[in-house]
């Protein structure tokens, strides 16, 4: 028997779910309607006939409407069956205009294809134009290059603006010479015919600037100025004919190193003729004998020669020298030809890196062909001078001199001479050295028995270093060099010791200390003069004089005041032990000091003061040896006051002729000289 199948109503299907009844149900009973009903307690089975008989009457109403509006739906049939038929038609007007503008938009990309095909010819055709008409330009010579360059002279403007153009089309041949074009043999004999019309005119120009060179007296900055000018020459000749300007390079450095050859030959021979015929010789040292040249050693206006004014000044005219019978020192030689050398040393690096265009080495090497024999002759003369030369002042002054000429050409960037300046700093720096150790050991060796009388004044040894030493020490500020002061520091220690070996000549020490301060004050007031306050020469003799100062005024005092000295020495080193009272029985000896002083002390500071005066030659050096030795004398007094004053004294009746302290301060002023 087949089985039954119930479908929707098989209720013991899985398909079937209880739980969507109930969702059903409750969703049914939250009904608005239905809420309302179960609230007022209405029979749902009456309630629902009711609806129902509702709905049927809803029902009959609704076809009478529209058996009344049967006519109008039928109208509106019509209609919409016509509606349909245009919107055919338009529909089939629209497919007609899609089609055409298919056809279009196909025609339209062929235009856009062509367009963009005729646009790439056309900029071809323009860059094949733009070369060709910049080819046919270079390629054409114009008739008026031809007749400029045939017949017009190198200098006019219009030559030069020419052989530019001509430069242009021979660089442009050559150039379709190498891309083996066949045009380029259109133009090549032509141009190739102006390139050496041109070539031989600028030769005989240049070579013509180069020979008026030659002629005397001529300022040869002018044509050098004018060849400047039209430096492309050499340029077009460099390209375009190496024979031709190697010749007028080779030409001029020969011309020019005759001419700067000859000039220095000849103005350096002149202005040793201006030079002073008396000059300083092998014995004319510092330890030797009192001599006529002492101012060998003294600077005095020679430093002038350092100034700026005067270093970079207007160099020496010799036969204006000569003429009105002026003589110079060896360093205002050697600055005005070094000036010479170095003004036209450097004019001359400039125009050869200009004009033939060098640099670098190759700047240096064209220099050096042109002033190589000029330098040379320079170091030869001057090695040979120098050989023969004592004068140390001039020597360390053209040190200077090159130090400053080489610190010159340093700032205007021109290096072409710096290895001349060190080859001449090689032969000055030795010879320096040189004579200053022959001063030290002329110091060093000097018997002071058969240097004459002795004086108390100060030596002329000492005042020969003085000059010296400040000398050196002020020109040698700018450029410090330690060699030097190493030398210097040894000239000093031995001037010290010849100053100590003087002083042991005389018999007394008084004498000794007079003739020290006197040196070391004389060479103290020289040198701070020119040097600064506080080098180690100052230094070193302002320590010297301190102490030989002091013991002096200890020395003089000694005579009329050496009694109560001793006394208040001796009294103050018992005060510190507390032993004053061992001196509790020197009544007598305290009276006799105190009666001693009170009698002689205004007689002995005048004696004293007018001793002094006359043993110094530094007027304000006595003063201030007298003022230092009655301060130091109002000490003592005042160290008297205080040790009469303890206790262990004070019952002694002499104290009260004790002179007062403050009186003894006024008088004492009185006696202090005033210059």
């Amino acid at each position: 028997m087949a089985e039954l199948n119930l479908g929707e109503l098989d209720l013991t299907t899985d398909e079937y779910i209880l739980d969507e009844v109930d969702v059903h149900i409750q969703a049914n009973l939250e009904d608005e309607l239905v809420k309302e009903a179960l609230k007022t307690g209405v029979d749902l089975r009456q309630y629902s006939k009711q609806v129902e008989v509702e709905l049927q009457k809803i029902e009959q109403a609704s076809i009478r409407d529209y058996i009344k509006e049967s006519q109008n739906i039928a109208l509106l049939h019509h209609q919409i069956t016509a509606c349909d038929s245009i919107l055919e038609r338009m529909e089939g007007m629209l497919s007609g205009f899609q089609s055409d503008l298919s056809s279009i938009s196909s025609e339209i990309q062929t235009l856009q294809q062509q367009s963009v095909s005729m646009n790439v010819r056309l900029k071809n055709r323009q860059a094949v134009r733009s070369h060709l008409s910049q080819l046919v330009d270079e390629l054409m010579v114009p008739e008026a290059m031809i007749s400029v360059v045939l017949e017009s002279p190198v200098t006019e403007q219009e030559f030069v603006e020419q052989l530019h153009e001509l430069n242009n089309k021979i660089n442009f041949a050559k150039e379709l010479s190498f891309r083996e074009t066949l045009a380029c043999s259109d133009i090549q004999d032509i141009v190739d015919r102006l390139k050496i019309k041109a070539v031989s005119k600028i030769r005989e120009f240049i070579l013509q600037k180069i020979y008026s060179f030659r002629k005397p007296m001529t300022n040869y900055q002018i044509p050098q100025n004018t060849l400047l000018k039209y430096r492309f020459f050499y340029q077009f000749l460099l390209a375009n004919e190496r024979t031709v300007a190697k010749e007028i390079r080779d030409e001029y450095v020969d011309t020019m190193s005759k001419i700067y050859f000859s000039y220095f030959k000849s103005y350096s021979s002149r202005l040793l003729k201006v030079q002073y015929e008396e000059v300083a010789d092998k014995d004319d040292l510092m330890g030797v004998e009192d001599t006529s040249r002492n101012t060998i050693f003294t600077l005095g206006q020679r430093g002038a020669v350092l100034s700026p004014a005067e270093l970079e000044g207007p160099i020496l005219v010799p036969h204006t020298a000569q003429r009105g019978d002026s003589r110079y020192p060896y360093e205002t030689l050697f600055r005005s030809q070094h000036y010479a050398l170095l003004d036209n040393g450097c004019r001359e690096f400039l125009f050869l890196s200009d004009f033939f265009m060098a640099a670098g080495n190759s700047a240096l090497d064209l220099f050096n062909s042109i002033m190589g024999k000029t330098l040379t002759m320079f170091l030869k003369s001057m090695s040979t001078y120098i050989s023969d030369c004592y004068d140390s002042i001039a020597v360390f002054l053209c040190v200077h001199i090159i130090l400053r000429f080489r610190a010159i050409t340093a700032k205007r960037n021109i290096p072409a001479l710096d290895k001349y300046w060190d080859a001449v700093l090689e032969l000055l720096w030795p010879r320096f050295d040189l004579i200053l150790e022959m001063n030290i050991h002329s110091i060093r060796n000097t018997d002071p028995q058969r240097l004459g009388l002795l004086d108390t004044r100060p030596h002329y040894i000492t005042r020969r270093y003085a000059e010296f030493s400040s000398a050196i020490v002020s020109i040698n500020q700018t450029f410090p060099n330690e060699r030097t002061n190493s030398l210097l520091g040894q000239l000093q220690v031995e001037v010290e010791n010849f100053v100590l070996k003087m002083a042991a000549e005389f018999p007394s020490r008084r004498e000794q200390l007079i003739f020290l301060i006197n040196n070391y004050d004389m060479m103290l007031g020289v040198l701070m003069e020119r040097a600064a306050d506080d080098s180690k020469e100052v230094e070193g003799f302002q320590q010297l004089l301190l102490a030989r100062t002091q013991e002096f005024i200890e020395e003089i005092l000694s005579p009329p005041f050496g009694g109560m000295i001793a006394f208040v020495k001796e009294a103050e080193a018992l005060m510190e032990k507390g032993h004053l009272d061992r001196l509790k029985n020197d009544e007598a000896r305290i009276t006799q000091l105190i009666r001693g002083f009170s009698a002689t002390w205004k007689q002995s500071v005048e004696s004293m003061s007018q001793e002094v005066m006359r043993s110094f030659t530094n007027f304000k050096n006595g003063t201030s040896i007298i003022q230092g030795a009655l301060t130091q004398l109002i000490q003592y007094y005042h160290g008297f006051h205080k040790v009469l004053n303890q206790p262990t004294f004070r019952s002694l009746a002499v104290r009260s002729e004790l002179i007062n302290l403050h009186h003894l301060m006024v008088e004492v002023k009185k006696h202090k000289p005033n210059f």
